[in-house]
C-alpha cells in the first residue's frame, strides 16, 4: 500500500466532455501522481463547439461536500475553479477558513481567455473580499490581470505593478499569465512574483493551434498537485509550465473544433 498518498481537490465545475474544468483538474492531478478528488460547484453540457445547458449545484450539497471529504481525508492541497455566483464564493470561502485544506491555489475564473465576463459586479467583489486573501498562489489569465489590477498591462512593468498590487490585496504568490493571442508571437512569459517581493520569468515557446480547452485548468492544477507533495512555489510553477506546454504542443484529435490539450502527451514527457 502506498503510505502517506497526497492527495488534491480542485472545487469547479464539471464539463460534460472532459476538456476543462473538474476532468482537466483531475486529468492533470493523476498525470503527476496525486490523488485527485473533486469537489463540484456546477456542471456544464458542452462539447468541442460550444456550451449549451449549465446547472449550478444547490448550496447544501455543496456544503455536504466539503464536510464529508474533511472528514475522512488530509488533503494536501486545494485548486478552485468555477465559483458561478456570490453565494457560492462565500460558501466555498466559509469552508476554506473552517478547514485545512492545504496549499490553495486560486485560479480565477472571471473571464474567458477570449475576454467573456462570467461573474456579475456582486460575485466579483465577494471573490476579491474573501477569497483572493486566502490564496497561497493565484494565476489570473491577462484579462483577470486587467480586471482585478485595473491596469493596461502593456509593459513589464505595469505586470510587475499590477503582481505588486494583487499581492497587496491578499494572495501570497502571484502568477501573471503572459498573453497567447497573437499570431506573431513567438513565446509566452509568464512572471510570477513570489511572498519575498522576487519576481521570476518562465518562457515557453508560442505553439499556435485550436486545441487549448483547459489549458488554465491544467496549469492551476498540476502547480496544486506539485503544492500537494512539497514543491516550492518555483519549482511547481516550472512543472505546470512544463506539463501544460507539452500537452498543448502534442495535439489531440478529440471533437471538432476547439479542443482539449493532450494530458497523456504531457505524462509522457513530464515524468
Amino acid at each position: 500500500m502506498e503510505k502517506n498518498q497526497k492527495i488534491a481537490v480542485t472545487i469547479a465545475g464539471n464539463d460534460s466532455d472532459g476538456s476543462a474544468g473538474m476532468p482537466a483538474d483531475l486529468h492533470s492531478f493523476y498525470a503527476r501522481g496525486v490523488y485527485g478528488m473533486g469537489l463540484m460547484t456546477a456542471a456544464v453540457a458542452g462539447n468541442t463547439k460550444g456550451i449549451f445547458a449549465q446547472q449550478i449545484i444547490p448550496l447544501d450539497f455543496i456544503q455536504k461536500q466539503f464536510d464529508v471529504l474533511n472528514d475522512d481525508f488530509k488533503i494536501n492541497a486545494t485548486k478552485t475553479g468555477m465559483l458561478a455566483n456570490k453565494e457560492i464564493i462565500d460558501c466555498v470561502a466559509d469552508n476554506l477558513e473552517k478547514y485545512d485544506m492545504g496549499k490553495i491555489v486560486l485560479d480565477p475564473v472571471i473571464i474567458t481567455k477570449h475576454g467573456a465576463t462570467l461573474l456579475d459586479d456582486d460575485a466579483y467583489q465577494t471573490f476579491l473580499d474573501r477569497l483572493l486573501p486566502l490564496a497561497d498562489v493565484i494565476t489570473p489569465n491577462f484579462y483577470e490581470q486587467q480586471k482585478l489590477t485595473g491596469l493596461k498591462l502593456n509593459n513589464k512593468e505595469e505586470i510587475h505593478a499590477g503582481a505588486k498590487k494583487l499581492q497587496e490585496m491578499g494572495a501570497k504568490n502571484v502568477l501573471m499569465k503572459g498573453r497567447h493571442d497573437s499570431d506573431n508571437q513567438t513565446e509566452v512569459t509568464d512572471i510570477l512574483l513570489t511572498e519575498d517581493g522576487a519576481f521570476h520569468e518562465f518562457t515557453k515557446p508560442f505553439f499556435k493551434t485550436d486545441r487549448v480547452n483547459g489549458t488554465g485548468d491544467t496549469l492551476s492544477a498540476v502547480i496544486a498537485a506539485e503544492l500537494a507533495k512539497g514543491k516550492s512555489v518555483i519549482d511547481a510553477i516550472k512543472i505546470g509550465k512544463d506539463f501544460t506546454y507539452a500537452a498543448i504542443s502534442h495535439p489531440i484529435d478529440v471533437g471538432s473544433k476547439w479542443g482539449p490539450i493532450n494530458h497523456l502527451a504531457a505524462q509522457e514527457e513530464n515524468r
